[in-house]
């Protein structure tokens, strides 16, 4: 296990056991009430609810919340502030949340007790967790536990060479620094990080927040499930449509490049006669290509081909927005006029993005460059509603039959 998934484990561990504690403490404090210890009452709370049932689910309510802060992402660069910020206002959405699940169907005498008790379990919540996540950060930092990085010292004039490392460096998934152009620091276009007093640019960073993240992948995870569940019948009819139109599998899969630059097993509807490209020799396709079978242009037309590759976004190797993913032929290709293709491993590859919509079906590589560019403005400005905008669009050209 690497020493991000130990630190990782670490926190998910210790706000378990805080979240677990926190509501321990709490039905303590609910007990002392109803028997009248706090405040002299015999009834400022009668629970309305069973306790077992929350040992378990609340502590994976609060686990569901961090994930979705993000804070489980980059957790070797978080800073003091943002660790206090992050804690206080995730504890604030859970005391909420627990608040008007479970609190507010308990039978009370004075509502004003209702604001007691959800000011004790935000203080709960609040000060232990602050104080368990303090405590694996001091337990770590003194065992020196701290990601690994690479930094590329190559000039950054020396494009080619610059590139060619950034391609070696990207399958190990750690963060990788380059060397800022001075157009860079007088812009500011990049985020910059002193590492040893010198400056440096951190290339990996992702553009989202690390909520958006979170969330972006957690829709991912739903919309791909729900979808494969409910289009279930229309896979049937297509599956039985190319069985019958040509010989051959119903399936067809490419290798395609992904995240980190890891090769994958990409999944479509089989669109082509099995022989389309007998010699051996990867060929893109055209206008009224030959080897499209004529279930295959309709499917084409209508971007039903690419249905399976739900099963792809499920499993984590695409997103539903982000930049088509190619082969490694065609990828060496683009290489030799984009060398910086290599930029857009640091993003899930999606169903849709910005360049599939502006270029289309990409039959050169000329297109593939235009595709590219678009797929890097995308990248530089990611954001959920941008992502929102993308699938809008891309609903509408599947309806208008733009596909080819």
């Amino acid at each position: 296990m690497s020493a991000y998934r130990r630190l990782q484990f670490r926190y998910i561990l210790a706000d378990i056991l805080s979240a677990e504690l926190v509501w321990l403490l709490f039905l303590l404090f609910r007990w002392i009430v109803y028997e009248g210890k706090v405040m002299s009452v015999d009834d400022v709370l009668i629970p309305a609810f069973d306790f077992h049932r929350p040992l378990f689910l609340y502590p994976l309510g609060c686990l569901i919340v961090y994930y979705l802060s993000g804070y489980y992402l980059l957790i070797f660069h978080r800073t003091f502030t943002k660790e206090f910020l992050t804690t206080f206002l995730s504890a604030l959405v859970i005391s909420l949340g627990a608040f008007f699940i479970i609190i507010i169907d308990d039978h009370v005498s004075q509502y004003q007790r209702f604001l007691v008790s959800l000011g004790v379990l935000f203080i709960l919540q609040f000060g232990i967790s602050y104080l368990c996540r303090l405590a694996v950060g001091w337990f770590s930092r003194k065992n020196s536990v701290r990601k690994d990085i690479i930094r590329i010292d190559t000039s950054p004039d020396n494009e080619e060479e610059l590139y060619r490392q950034i391609r070696q460096a990207y399958p190990t998934g750690k963060p990788i620094y380059i060397r800022p152009r001075v157009y860079d620091l007088l812009t500011g276009a990049a985020q910059i990080h002193n590492l040893d007093d010198e400056a440096w640019i951190c290339i990996t960073d992702m553009n989202m927040s690390d909520c958006e993240i979170c969330i972006k992948r957690t829709f991912d995870i739903l919309a791909s499930s729900l979808s494969l569940i409910a289009l279930s019948p229309l896979f049937a009819v297509l599956a039985v449509a190319v069985r019958c139109s040509s010989k051959g599998p119903v399936f067809y899969t490419q290798e395609r490049i992904g995240l980190y630059g890891h090769p994958f097993r990409i999944y479509k509807f089989r669109t082509m006669v099995v022989s389309a490209e007998q010699d051996g020799t990867p060929q893109l396709s055209r206008k009224d290509d030959k080897r499209i079978t004529k279930i295959g242009h309709m499917m084409r037309k209508y971007r039903l081909d690419e249905l399976p590759q739900l099963w792809n976004v499920l499993k984590g190797d695409m997103s539903f927005v982000g930049p088509r993913p190619e082969r490694p032929y065609f990828i060496h290709l683009i290489e030799q006029q984009a060398p910086y293709y290599c930029l857009l491993y640091k993003i899930r590859p999606g169903l849709t993005s910005w360049g599939p919509i502006r270029v289309g079906y990409t039959d050169t590589i000329e297109k593939m460059i235009r595709r590219l560019n678009y797929d890097i403005a995308y990248m530089e400005n990611m954001s959920l509603l941008l992502d929102l905008k993308i699938m809008l669009l891309t609903i509408s050209v599947i309806f208008n039959g733009k596909g080819q």
